[in-house]
């Protein structure tokens, strides 16, 4: 799948969603007043991912999304002109606000430590999603094996993280271990990485892209759809770029 793959997306749904400019949607302030802000670029590329993957599947699709937070991936998903339809969504996280989540509409709820040794799925999916917490953990490696053993052959992971450039990955990944608050950044990615990550966990880069040139965060900048394009396609050429990065992971079909 090439890295510009993401470029024939629909972003104009973005400039007029009320969903996100809810108080209830946990996204700054500042990016509710734009129309296409930076900040809900990990909504995007998750639910396209996800999108294409319930849209390829001959049925629908059980999930498991790790680290949920406050539920806004499925918010988000839910506030699309179609959304995609699933079996079941699963919450893991450590901290388990259910009943916002079950307004949110997620159907099971699992409470786990991801660092626990011990820590499992409690069954097997189709797509685990994990957008955003990987960088939370001190052996980002060990976790994704774990949860990579849970997803069905053929099914995917869908994630995303910030990133640097691998030159830089390994200094500024002591560097932020040194100052991390509870719960902060501890883990520091670049695209060198994810795929010895893949290829750790038995699994095969599908798509890998940067999102953004430069974060703008709210400016007038971020009222231009072309400045958005502009922004994807930079990612698509240079994913290492400091910033964020999003991918997709595929686990391969047991032979016949």
């Amino acid at each position: 799948m090439s890295s510009f793959h993401h470029l024939d997306w629909d972003l104009t749904f973005l400039a007029d969603n009320p969903t996100v400019r809810s108080k209830r949607f946990g996204i700054p302030k500042e990016a509710k007043q734009v129309k296409y802000p930076i900040r809900l670029l990990r909504y995007w590329f998750g639910y396209h991912l996800l999108r294409e993957e319930a849209d390829q599947s001959p049925g629908t699709l059980d999930v498991a999304e790790i680290g949920v937070h406050t539920g806004q991936m499925l918010e988000f998903l839910n506030s699309v002109p179609k959304p995609p339809q699933f079996a079941s969504w699963t919450a893991v996280d450590a901290v388990m606000l259910t009943e916002k989540l079950r307004k949110a509409g997620y159907t099971d709820f699992f409470e786990a430590n991801l660092e626990a040794p011990d820590f499992d799925l409690p069954r097997d999916y189709d797509v685990a999603v994990l957008l955003h917490i990987l960088e939370h953990l001190h052996d980002p490696e060990t976790a994704l094996v774990k949860v990579a053993q849970r997803i069905r052959p053929g099914g995917a992971l869908i994630g995303g993280f910030p990133v640097v450039p691998h030159l830089f990955a390994a200094t500024r990944e002591k560097q932020v271990r040194k100052t991390a608050a509870p719960m902060g950044h501890v883990s520091v990615f670049s695209p060198t990485r994810v795929r010895h990550m893949a290829k750790k966990a038995g699994l095969e880069v599908e798509f890998m892209s940067g999102a953004f040139f430069l974060r703008s965060k709210g400016s007038s900048l971020e009222n231009s759809e072309a400045w958005a394009r502009f922004n994807l396609i930079w990612g698509g050429a240079f994913p290492g770029w400091p910033g964020e990065i999003y991918w997709k992971m595929r686990k391969p079909r047991k032979a016949a």
